[in-house]
This record gives C-alpha cells, structure tokens and sequence, in this order.
C-alpha cells in the first residue's frame, strides 16, 4: 500500500504527465479548428461540406494508425485483437455512436445558431457523468455531481446570449450531446480492455476508425449531396481536384494527432477529466478572444467565465482528495487498482505475492543460469526421479500458495 507521501509523488507526476497531453491536445485542436475556419469560410476556401472532410480525416486516422502498428509493433500492437462477435457487439456500435454524434451535432448547426447550439451541447458534461456512474467509470459522489452542475451552469452563463429558440435543432443537439456522453464512456471502456487489444489508443483509432468513416459517409451522403459536391469548382479539372484533396486530406494529420491525445487523456484519467478539460479550452479560447481580438463578454458571460474556473478548480481538489486519501493501491495513473486490474505490469503495486513458491516439480529448471546453452543445460539437468527426490525432501511449511495455506503433501503434488 502506498503511503501518503508517495500517492502526493504520485499524483504530481502524473498531474504534469497528463497536463502535457492535454496541451498537445489543445494545441492540435487549435490548429485544426483554425483551418477548418479557413477551409469552410466563403471568404476563403469555402468548401461546403464539412461531414465529407471529417469522414476523409477518418481513413486518414485509420492510415496512420496501421503504419504506427505495423512500424512500431512493440509499442502500438497489442498481443490480442477482438474477435468478430466483440467488434460487432463493443466496438462497432462506439464507433457509431460518435459518427451520430458528429453528424447530429452538424446537422442541428442547419437550424440553429452557433450560440445556441453551444449552450445546449454543454449538457454533454451531465450525460458524460450520467454514463460513467452507469458504466462504473466513476464512484458516486454528491460532491462530484454537485461540482459538475457548478461547471454546467458556468459554462450555460458563459456562452448566453439572446438567442431563437428552434425545437427541431433543439432536440438534434440534445440527442447530439447524450450520444457524446456515451461514445466517450465506451471508449474509455474499450481502451480498459486488454482481452481485445484496445488498451493502446493507436490500435483504438485503428478497429474504430472505419466504421466511424463509413457512419460519416452514409450521414454525409444524405445531408450533402455528393453528386453537387463533385460537380462544383472543387472538382473541375485534374489540378483543382488534386489540390482539393491535397487540402481536405492534410487536417487529416492533425485531425490523428488530437484524437491521439484525447484517448491518451481519457486511458490516463477517464471521461470525466477529459470533459473538463474540454471545457477549460473553451474558457481559454474564449478568455482569449476577448482579449486578443476584441470579442466583447457581457457581465453575465464573465461571471460565467468565473464560475467555471471555479468549478473546475474545485474538481481538480475533489480529484487529488480522492487519489490521496485513497485507502486501495494506485496505478501508474494515480487511479485506484480494481478488482480485475491487479497484478497488472503498469500497477504502482503490482501483486507479486500472488505468484506460487513452488507449483511443479519442472518449475526448478528456471533456478539454473540463463547463459547457459540449450545443449550444457539439456546435459546438466536432473532426472525427473532426482528432481521429485529434491521436493520431497522440502518441509512442508516451504509450500506455501498466495492463499497462505500449505498444499498436500509433496507425494499428492501433480506431476
């Protein structure tokens, strides 16, 4: 068990490790949202069909995600792969929830102002925290809920404005916003899962990344019409059509490296960090903009802006309370070490008093020494009546199991 002083250590480390990935994901997210501002505006590129861009940013994902496993097998290929029945029963339906929840959220931008759609998908954080006490990915906590509804209600101050209201888009971002809280509690699930292999976040990208593309591909077929689409400018001739998907794929980069991050977060702290800091990018962007670029905020959005340091101040102290204060061992992530986790190499405590003293007579083969060649250690070993003679001559007391307790005697062990 870790003593209090080391889980501080701990926690520290891991605060800076994983505020690290975090500015490498706000960093990407940045660059990345200021192209798309570039490609999608009249004023510039102006392509109109942002559900076929992310859906090529899908494939490109996938694309890096295979050279990274098929270059670095050591470092990004797990040992298993999912079978058919878990791809078709856990993986694939999480990656087509987020291709709902992408293609929700553009769809309801047709009926409804930015503002207010970023009002209403903010409640994304309720439905994050919904699912995760649903899939155990929290412990219930008053203080977390309440801590949660103190950033919920920042963040609707934050961004209001007056705005019209339009069922219709309501509903869709709505819908938009429980499915995000879903898709990140299953991802977060399936990058647990060392049985399918999904417990690195490159192979995560590499199984879900195409069905989410082909999700993106049936939603942006029926919301943009290809056939428009590539009879517009953007296709006319072989140069424009090669410099068009030169631009649509290049973000594609970008686009691998922030979902690269966000999984990473998510394996490292879980789905609700990871929404928070979603929500302290926002509060820099728009601090920012306020101050770089004029962006006038109302007393009630700068209360807002309060509320939500706050808020989030307060869930960084709920968080190192916990982590300290616990009474399990930690992980390397300052996470406590579930039941089905122990032993586990990336454990701050890995179980080594669960392994047997002794359990076979042919266990003594690993006390010679390793440089030995295969053919001296073949001359030099005992025969099998000389090994079981050296068992049977160890006292009882020295058989002893992880359950403490002393096995039959030597003449009952299996041979």
């Amino acid at each position: 068990m870790a003593t209090k002083e080391e889980k501080k250590r701990l926690f520290m480390r891991n605060a800076i490790i994983n505020a690290l990935f975090i500015a490498s994901w706000f960093l990407f997210a940045l660059v990345l949202s200021l192209y798309n501002k570039w490609m999608f505006s009249p004023e510039h590129f102006g392509f109109p069909y942002p559900l076929f861009v992310t859906m090529l940013h899908m494939f490109v994902q996938f694309m890096f995600a295979a050279v990274m496993r098929f270059g670095w097998p050591r470092h990004f290929r797990p040992d298993n792969s999912p079978s058919s029945a878990d791809y078709a029963k856990k993986a694939a339906p999480t990656a087509v929830t987020t291709g709902l929840d992408i293609g929700l959220s553009n769809l309801s931008l047709k009926t409804i102002t930015l503002s207010f759609y970023t009002m209403c998908k903010s409640s994304s954080l309720i439905f994050v925290l919904i699912f995760a006490f649903l899939f155990r990915l929290e412990e219930f906590s008053i203080r977390l809920i309440a801590v949660i509804f103190l950033i919920f209600s920042g963040v609707l101050l934050m961004v209001a404005t007056e705005t019209h209201f339009v069922l219709p888009g309501f509903i869709l971002v709505l819908s938009a916003s429980a499915l995000g809280g879903l898709r990140w509690s299953l991802t977060q699930v399936l990058l647990r899962n060392k049985e399918m292999g999904l417990n690195n976040p490159a192979a995560t990208i590499f199984w879900l990344a195409p069905v989410m593309g082909l999700t993106l591909a049936v939603i942006s077929a029926i919301l943009d019409p290809w056939s428009t689409m590539f009879q517009s400018h953007f296709f006319a001739g072989t140069g424009e059509t090669l410099r068009t998907l030169l631009l649509l794929f290049l973000p594609g980069i970008l686009a691998f490296s922030m979902v690269l991050s966000e999984y990473y977060i998510i394996q490292r702290t879980g789905v609700v960090p990871m929404s928070i800091a979603g929500i302290a990018k926002e509060v820099a962007t728009i601090t920012v903009s306020a101050w770089f670029f004029g962006d006038e905020l109302t007393p009630l959005n700068i209360t807002g802006v309060a509320i939500t340091v706050c808020g989030i101040a307060l869930f960084t102290y709920h968080k190192y309370s916990k982590s300290v204060g616990s009474s399990v061992p930690l992980d390397a992530h300052g996470n406590p070490i579930t039941e089905g986790d122990e032993g586990r190499e990336d454990g701050y405590q890995l179980q080594l008093e669960s392994m047997p003293l002794v359990s076979h007579p042919a266990d003594f083969e690993t006390d010679r020494p390793r440089r030995a060649s295969r053919d001296s250690f073949e001359e030099r070993r005992p025969s099998a009546e000389v090994r079981q003679e050296v068992l049977f001559d160890l006292p009882e007391d020295d058989l002893l199991f992880s359950d403490g307790e002393n096995r039959p005697p030597a003449s009952r062990l299996p041979h």
